[in-house]
């Protein structure tokens, strides 16, 4: 079939076609900025979860909603390598030239504005990768001690007085939160908290990898009850059902009961991997409705593009020792595995590749959910590593 017409659209953080199975978490967090707009108690959100179920998806659906309901939106995403502050100074700034457009509502942003212009001179000498300048004049005292914790709480009250001003909330939507270092997100979670602890209308809705639930918890101890974790999974078989068969429809295409079933039997309901095997599906068939046989040419195509890509990228980032650990706990399945039988398979120590562990970890390539197991962050991930090193 056409392939102009392909409805499909998997990609990093694309929205897809139909966004199936994921309503109830709009509205959830819908309703707590609306909460914290009027001065009522609500959490800040984070999403966690594997790559390729749809939590960049998820932020930027929450993040533009909120937008279209009058929230200023701070979209930031954390790379690896950069401070929170160079990375959260201009976005604010971007949001608070926002707020202080009209004369009536001026004088809060300005405050704030110069709070930010504090933030930036007393934090560039230790967080030397903050590259904003700003001339604002200053407020002496205000977010100025060069602490990053102290300032980012007079920061985020100040912003919270320009938004109150202005009848708003100021809703910081922060991606691949899990880059961020421990003790930066200490400082933000105590800026949060205390932002919370005065009413004042600033939030977060964050998304990142599993192991963000457990940097949060030694980051400060309190998190668990600051924030609502929701923890973004698989579809289910009838939103994953939805996710394939509503944009086809549209288009005046069907697919066969068996074609759905082989797709969701190899894509396990991922909403990535759907979006790819739908996507091939759609061009590898001649005419409606796409077919079984359709469906399984689509996955050649679809593990081919994927081992080049998606893959690829994150396998070319591993050291030969790295990818070595990663071939062994592939050995053992799916996962999670147990930190002594992926050692066992390499003939080491566990104390011996601790460190890799460790590395991997910080490189978001695993994570460990509970003491001492380990699991891959990618689904499908131990395929991959079998077609790409057939022997451990």
């Amino acid at each position: 079939m056409d392939p102009r017409q392909n409805p499909y659209a998997p990609g990093a953080g694309y929205p897809p076609p139909e966004l199936a199975g994921r309503d109830d978490l709009i509205e959830r967090a819908a309703i707590g900025l609306d909460r914290i707009r009027a001065k009522r108690a609500a959490r800040s959100v984070i999403l966690y979860g594997l790559r390729g179920v749809g939590k960049t998806v998820l932020l930027n659906k929450i993040r533009m909603d909120a937008e279209a309901r009058g929230f200023a939106a701070v979209s930031i995403e954390a790379p690896e390598g950069r401070s929170l502050p160079a990375i959260i100074a201009p976005a604010l700034r971007a949001t608070l030239f926002g707020l202080s457009r009209g004369q009536a509502v001026r004088a809060g942003a300005q405050k704030a504005m110069r709070a930010l212009g504090n933030f930036i001179g007393a934090l560039k000498v230790k967080y030397s990768d903050i590259e904003l300048s700003m001339d604002t004049g200053s407020d002496p005292g205000v977010a100025d001690s060069g602490d990053l914790e102290l300032d980012l709480a007079d920061l985020f009250q100040a912003v919270g007085d320009a938004a109150e001003e202005r009848g708003t909330a100021v809703v910081l939507s922060i991606d691949e939160l899990q880059y961020v270092p421990e003790e930066q997100l200490a400082a933000l979670i105590s800026a949060l908290h205390q932002v919370s602890q005065r009413q004042l209308p600033v939030t977060m809705i964050a998304a990142g990898l599993p192991q963000l639930v457990g940097q949060t918890g030694r980051a400060k101890s309190y998190a668990e009850r600051l924030f609502e974790f929701s923890r973004i999974d698989r579809l289910t078989d009838a939103a994953a059902r939805d996710a394939l068969r509503k944009p086809a429809t549209k288009e005046g295409v069907a697919f066969t009961d068996a074609a759905v079933a082989e797709i969701l039997r190899q894509t396990q309901g991922y909403p990535y991997f759907l979006q790819e095997w739908a996507k091939h599906s759609w061009n590898m068939a001649d005419a409606s409705p796409i077919d079984e046989s359709d469906a399984s040419a689509a996955t050649i195509a679809a593990l081919a593009e994927l081992d080049a890509s998606f893959f690829r990228v994150r396998f070319d980032r591993l050291t030969p020792a790295e990818k070595r650990y990663m071939r062994a706990m592939a050995e053992l399945g799916a996962g999670p595995h147990r930190s002594g039988d992926i050692a066992e398979k390499l003939g080491k120590k566990v104390t011996t590749v601790a460190p890799l562990r460790n590395t991997l970890i910080s490189k978001g390539m695993i994570f460990s959910q509970s003491h001492g197991d380990t699991a891959f962050t990618v689904p499908l991930f131990d395929g991959f590593m079998k077609r790409i090193m057939p022997e451990l």
